[in-house]
């Protein structure tokens, strides 16, 4: 069973946003890197089909795939490198209150995936609306 992280996204209250931040890694076909300083001891766990679900304003909103974890440098100026998927799948909108840096999310708590970003069934409001009503 795959283990999948979960980030908050910072700087960005939309889907939309993120995307457009990374256009350039979108267009030239480079790998999307999101860099974080501790290094996941479950890599191999994630790298076994494991997600990043990312936060928007305290709802799951999206997830890449995880295509590899690296760990870059030594000592105080390490870092972690996770390259995910250019690929952007949208997810039921899912509460999570907020918290510093990543964790782990098992399998049995993922939300369902919506489609891919671009094929967007549901507008995200409607969802979110939907979502705190405890009608989806």
């Amino acid at each position: 069973m795959p283990l999948h992280m979960i980030k908050l996204c910072v700087g960005c209250d939309t889907v939309e946003e993120l995307v457009d931040w990374h256009k350039d890694e979108l267009a030239t076909g480079r790998p999307w890197i999101m860099s974080t300083r501790q290094t996941p001891r479950r890599a191999e766990e994630l790298l076994a089909g494991g997600s990043l679900y990312r936060v928007f304003r305290g709802m799951i909103l999206c997830r890449q795939r995880i295509l590899a974890v690296d760990c870059i440098g030594a000592g105080p100026v390490s870092r972690c490198e996770v390259t995910v998927d250019l690929d952007v799948v949208l997810v039921a909108p899912t509460p999570r209150r907020a918290f510093q840096g990543w964790r782990y999310l098992r399998e049995e708590d993922v939300p369902p995936d919506l489609a891919p970003f671009g094929a967007e069934p549901v507008p995200p409001t409607l969802a979110r609306e939907l979502r705190a009503l405890g009608a989806w």
